[in-house]
């Protein structure tokens, strides 16, 4: 019932947006830091979170801890632009309400990937809201861009699967 009542209700519509540009901004802005700043690398923290694997109450599970040794160190110039691209893309997309499930769940996966390397900062919080505004769909980027956007996308992807399914005339 209260799934229904944040998917459905107009007025939380407006609520769900103050959430979303809420978490847009902090994506943008930790983004932007990043990318205006001296050049962003991400070593220094994975090699940090490495050394947090250890221990009899690691704060970094050991797969993870591969995962960043193996994965993530190797392709680190990629991780330096992923990292920052990403976080102000996600607010951006955020802010103005467009892929807003999308968006919200690259963010999820970013809040995760850096609470798995020990770090909490704002994760927890940011994680909550992004969960709270996945489970009211499209309610939450109905005041954006998605309340334009994802009916088109939705109308194009019909068209294409009925040309697919119809046979072909020659």
């Amino acid at each position: 019932m209260f799934i229904q009542f944040i998917k459905e209700n107009r007025y939380i519509s407006i609520l769900l947006t103050v959430l979303r540009i809420y978490l847009g901004w902090e994506w943008l802005n930790a983004g932007w830091g990043k990318i205006s700043g001296n050049g962003f690398n991400a070593s220094g923290f994975i090699h940090g979170a490495i050394h947090s694997v250890s221990g009899d109450h690691p704060a970094v599970q050991p797969w993870w801890g591969t995962f960043l040794k193996d994965v993530a160190l190797p392709s680190i110039d990629v991780f330096n632009v992923l990292i920052p691209w990403g976080e102000f893309l996600v607010g951006l997309a955020l802010i103005f309400g467009i892929f807003t499930s999308f968006s919200l769940l690259m963010g999820l996966i970013m809040n995760f990937a850096y609470m798995l390397s020990g770090s909490t900062s704002t994760n927890p919080q940011m994680v909550i809201l992004g969960l709270f505004l996945i489970m009211a769909g499209m309610n939450a980027g109905k005041i954006g861009l998605d309340r334009w956007v994802m009916p088109r996308l939705e109308s194009f992807a019909d068209k294409n699967s009925d040309r697919k399914q119809s046979p072909q005339s020659a």
